[in-house]
Order: structure tokens, then C-alpha cells, then sequence
């Protein structure tokens, strides 16, 4: 054991409970939503596994979405944290999360490439929460991080707040990519995935831009039939009651 583990034990985000190498413990993660059934190309969560029926009417430009959980506590809770708060740990947390995730799954990329905001959101923001996810799933597999790589060059409304028919032209056009791609295995790093609408919009700029191949990883994946607006807004409003995140290196709150 390090000093730095000696002197900042990890302790878990959930329960303060002594962790190891994520700051979360064993028993809290055996209680985490985990996508179990879904569509192999774009993870919607399914009573059982096959493509799903707009995968096969619209085949989406990327090969395959990779998300670890459903939007639901406490993994909802993490990423408003993050989002929302600006409770940065957490994205250390979620991006080691889908970092198991995706070595489980066996995949290789070349580059990961965060979903990004219009400068005027980032500038209100303060920071990126893909980026952050990014970031740290990065440092685990041992992949660079390019966030340069992919621009949103045209601003719109907050997805969540958008009906379904509305999200794929909110992001129509919305993204330009660097020529860096070319030839490279892109992963396009996200928080969550609803629609894909921003997922298929973000990867088309990749592939214009001359990338060989997308994944998309998220950390989590909502089902289109929840909410009133069949995305992520009604997952965030009927979440279970969790405890406020401890900060990782702080004891039992």
C-alpha cells in the first residue's frame, strides 16, 4: 500500500465504508443498477436481448453503445451530482465504473473522445462532466483522451427538456470534427444516452471526418418509454431516496 492510500484512504461515495481502487465498496456496488437485458446496437433496455425495432428501421451510424447501468439511484444521483453540483470526484467514479464495463465487453479504441458542449454552456458550467468521465476512464485503460478532436459549433436547448420528435433536430448539423480522426477507432464518451439522437449526430461528424469506426460509451442508458417526454427527466424525477455522496476521502458522514 502507498503512502498516499495510507494518508487518503479511499472511503465509499454511497455509504463512507473503506473502499479499494474505486471509492465505492463491494456491497454498495452489488446494488447497482446494471443494464441487464438491452438491444446490442444501442443498449435500449429490453424485456430480452435482440435489436431493437428502430435499430432496424434506422441503423445507427455507430456500431454499438456500451453502458454499464440504467438511470436509476444511485447512479442518477452520481451523475446530477456531477452535472448539476459540480461534485467532480463523482466523475472519477463514474469513468473508473465504465472503464470495468468496457474492458468486460473486450473492446479496443484508438481515442476517446467526450461528447462536447457549446463553448457558452462550458463557460457557464465551468467544465465538461463527459470529459470528466472521459478523463478517468481514460487513465484506467490506458487510451488518450481527445477532446479537441470533436467541437459542438452549433448551440441548442438542454436534450432533457426537449420532447422525442424535437432531439434529433436540435442537434442536426451540431458537431464538427478535426481530420485527426482519420483512420482511428473513435470512442464517443457520454453520461448518458436516451434517444441516440446526439449520439448519431456527434458520430456522423466523426465518420465525415474520416474516423474508421465509433463506439459510444455511456454510463448510463435510459428506456424511451419513461418521463413525460419519454426521456431522462421522469428516471431523474421518481429516483429512490439515496444518501448525499461522501466525499471519497472523507469518513462516515
Amino acid at each position: 500500500m502507498g503512502l498516499a492510500a495510507l494518508l487518503f484512504p479511499l472511503r465509499c461515495v454511497r455509504c463512507g465504508a473503506d473502499a479499494a481502487e474505486l471509492p465505492l465498496c463491494p456491497p454498495c456496488a452489488a446494488e447497482l443498477p446494471h443494464l441487464e437485458s438491452a438491444c446490442p446496437r444501442c443498449a435500449e433496455p429490453l424485456p430480452r436481448t435482440g435489436v431493437c425495432g428502430r435499430c432496424l428501421a434506422e441503423p445507427p451510424p455507430f456500431v454499438r453503445v456500451l453502458a454499464p447501468f440504467l438511470l436509476a439511484a444511485p447512479v442518477a444521483d452520481w451523475i446530477l451530482g456531477l452535472k448539476e453540483g459540480g461534485q467532480l470526484h463523482l466523475g472519477a467514479l463514474l469513468g473508473g465504473l465504465l472503464a470495468r464495463h468496457v474492458d468486460r465487453c473486450g473492446t479496443a479504441v484508438d481515442a476517446l473522445v467526450p461528447v462536447p458542449l457549446h463553448w457558452r454552456r462550458r463557460l457557464r458550467r465551468g467544465f465538461n462532466q463527459s470529459l470528466e468521465i472521459a478523463r478517468s476512464a481514460g487513465r484506467h485503460l490506458d487510451v488518450p483522451v481527445r477532446p479537441r478532436w470533436l467541437a459542438r459549433v452549433r448551440p441548442g436547448p438542454d436534450q432533457r427538456r426537449l420532447p422525442l420528435a424535437q432531439r434529433a433536430a436540435s442537434v442536426h448539423r451540431a458537431f464538427r470534427a478535426s481530420d485527426r480522426v482519420a483512420g482511428l477507432r473513435i470512442a464517443l464518451v457520454d453520461d448518458v444516452v436516451t434517444t441516440t439522437a446526439t449520439a448519431r449526430a456527434a458520430t456522423a461528424a466523426l465518420l465525415a471526418a474520416g474516423a474508421a469506426a465509433v463506439e459510444v460509451w455511456a454510463v448510463a442508458r435510459t428506456a424511451l418509454e419513461n418521463g413525460p417526454s419519454a426521456g431522462n427527466n421522469g428516471l431523474f424525477a421518481r429516483r429512490a431516496p439515496w444518501p448525499n455522496p461522501v466525499s471519497p476521502t472523507s469518513g462516515k458522514s
